[in-house]
Parts: structure tokens; sequence; C-alpha cells
């Protein structure tokens, strides 16, 4: 069976800062701006050309810095930069770019972690230190797995330590696949068998409410340490519940898909810029966090051995997928064909979704007869607080 690379980052928080560590960021954040600078005025977009013409300068600036925070800060201010060139071809950015946040980039030269003694080493200016951690259940899972690069931050919370875990896995080639269609407020299926069901999640409703609990704190509270406290309040609740969610939502999705070995997600990665709808309608898509939930499905199905594909998302909801006619609109979220195919509009995206992974792989996808005829047939239904109690 091919084998492919799963990665996740996990959070450890230091039980205390130690003293110089402010002094580290400090001292980092000056190398990264003035890199940042540097590949502006020369508009050096390469981690290697940026390395070369200013690692002599800078370890004679500071000889006491381990050289590899000099490589780390390369790669941060070149990430930067094309981030910042990316976003000003679009329009979304001014003037030059700067790097604000107390963040620092590490490699293996410069941190290891014992998980089972509960501390990180970390080379410094001042030499090594061990830094204990506080543990967590979760971080058990990561004994077997690779250790990469790690992110040092500190926020008003405390200084954490995020750490990328990578673990090869067999995934096993299928040619069934189920086809996932990701909405607003609902997850539809299209299994190889025909049948295709339908998980109400009810995120529309949770990100409306969150943000108009929002709205009404920023009308009521103009300014002040309040309202930037209920502010990060509901922001972290809205954050935690949709993580539950998605989670959740990632298992089902995975063990209804692991008796046929394969997985389709629309590749949704340029959907932002294409919005182009009402101030509403753009402001709620843009809060739609899809590709959230699409990497859990994908990590979740790759640990258990289900392939995950991407297929380009045009025509999903428009094409009909037994004869490739247009669509048309016959009622509220039905959709029908002059073949005479006729069913909902979800439905018809995730049927569409598994067959362009079918096609994309070759397989021959001869005529099927509509599982769906008059009355816009719908898929079976979950809703999500029952499936607490019924899969969870």
């Amino acid at each position: 069976m091919p084998s492919e690379t799963i990665k996740l980052t996990a959070k450890f928080k230091l039980k205390t800062e130690p003293e110089g560590l402010e002094d580290l960021f400090s001292l980092y954040q000056e190398i990264v701006n003035f890199l940042i600078t540097y590949a502006f005025e020369n508009n050096i977009t390469s981690f290697y050309r940026l390395k070369k013409e200013t690692y002599k300068s800078l370890r004679e600036q500071y000889p006491e810095l381990p050289s590899h925070y000099i490589y780390t800060a390369c790669q941060m201010a070149t990430s930067i930069y094309k981030s910042y060139r990316k976003r000003k071809r679009r329009g979304k950015a001014n003037g030059k770019p700067t790097f604000k946040k107390k963040v620092i980039m590490l490699d293996d030269h410069l941190f290891k972690l014992d998980l089972e003694g509960g501390f990180i080493k970390l080379s410094t200016p001042s030499g090594r230190l061990e830094l204990e951690f506080y543990r967590a259940k979760y971080h058990e899972k990561f004994r077997e797995w690779k250790i990469g690069q790690a992110w040092l931050v500190k926020n008003p919370k405390g200084v954490f330590l995020h750490v990328v875990f990578s673990k090869e896995v067999e995934v096993r080639e299928s040619k069934a696949v189920v086809g996932v269609d990701l909405n607003e407020n609902n997850v539809t299926l299209s299994l190889p068998d025909g049948n295709f069901i339908q998980i109400i999640t009810h995120e529309k409703e949770i990100r409306t409410g969150y943000f108009v609990k929002r709205r009404k704190i920023q009308r009521k509270l103009r300014a002040g340490k309040k309202r930037e406290e209920l502010l990060e309040k509901y922001g972290r609740r809205e954050r935690n519940r949709l993580n539950d969610l998605y989670h959740k939502l990632a298992n089902k999705i995975v063990e209804l898909a692991e008796k046929y070995g394969g997985i389709t997600l629309e590749d949704l990665t340029e959907i932002r810029d294409s919005i182009r709808y009402s101030a509403e309608m753009n402001g709620r898509l843009h809060r739609w966090s899809f590709r959230r939930l699409q990497a859990i499905i994908e990590y979740k199905a790759k640990l258990k051995g289900v392939s995950v594909v991407f297929v380009d998302p045009a025509y999903s909801s428009s094409l009909c997928p037994i004869c490739g006619g247009k669509l048309v609109p016959n009622g509220h979220r039905v959709l029908k064909c002059e073949c005479g195919f006729e069913a909902d509009r979800d439905v018809v995206g995730s049927w569409n979704i598994r067959l362009k992974a079918l096609k994309m792989w070759g397989v021959s996808v001869p005529p099927e007869s509509p599982p769906m005829k008059t009355g816009g047939g719908k898929p079976t239904r979950y809703e999500i607080n029952a499936l607490h109690a019924l899969y969870w």
C-alpha cells in the first residue's frame, strides 16, 4: 500500500517564562524585520539568496546568538515578504511589511522536546535552558511521531511551544469513494451504493449567533479592557464549539467512508477570492472555516488508511450527473434537467464530486438511472444533536 505523511501541530504551555526569554523575542523580531526590509528593498523571495547575502554580517553583529536563529529568521522573513507580495497584487496591502508578533521559529538544532520528562531544551545566547511544560492527555498520542520544526509563541496567556509532528501512514488505494459536499449548514455525502446522507450541522446559526453577540458588545462598549475581554471570551467559545463540531463531523464522515476506502472533497482553496455576493453573504462565507474542516477530515481519514482526493469544484452543483446537461431551479433547493433528472441541490453537488474523482482515475462512469425523480427527493438526514447520541 502507498504511504503518505500526516503532519499535526501540538501546543505545549510552559510553566514559567525564564529570565532572558523576553530579550530573545525582541532580538529575533529585530533580525526578522531587518531581513524583511532587505528582502523588500532588493525584491528577494528566495530563502537561499537572502541567507547568502545577509548571514555573514548578521553573524558578526550577533556573535553570541546560535547560528540557526539566523537561518529560521531568513525563512520567516521570506515567507512574510512573499505573503505581502501576494496580498499587494490583490490590492490588500500597502507600505512595507513588518513583523510585530512575539514568535520565534525553531529548527531541530535549537530545541529538543522530551515528552517523557515533560520539558524542552532551548538553545539561547546564554546557553541551553531546560523549560518545563504542562502535560496534556492529547500529547500522549505523539510519542511515536517524528518531531519537526516548532514555533515559540508569547501571548497574554503565556509562552507556548507549537511543535509540528509527522507520521508515515499506509493509505490503501481505492476506486470506490464517498463524495462530500460541504455547505454552510450541512454536509452531504454521496455513497457508492447510490444512497445519500445529509448531516445538519447548524454551523450557520452558531456563527451568526456569536457574530450578533460580538456586534452588540462593540456597539455598547466602544473601547477598554472590558470590551477586549468580552470579545476574546465569546471568540474563544465560538472556536471551541466549532472545533468540537468539526471533529465529530469528521469522525462520522470517516466512519461512513472507511468501508469504501476513499473520500472526495472539493478544492476550495481559492473560494474566498471568487466570492462576489451581497455584503451579508460575503461576510458569512468569509467566516466559514471550510478549510479547517477539510484538514481535520483529511488527517483523520489518512490515520484510518482512507485515501483523500481533492477535485475542481467548478459546475458541481449546476450540471446533471446523469447526462451532463445544464440544471435549472425547480422550487426550493430542487434542480431539474431536460433528461428528467430532478434532485436536491446538495445531492447533486455531492454526486458530481464523487463522479469527478472516478473520472480523474479513469474509471468509466456509465449513465445511471436517477434514484430520485419528482418532488426533489431528499437524502437521509441527521441532526448533529441526534448524532451526539447515535454515533459519538
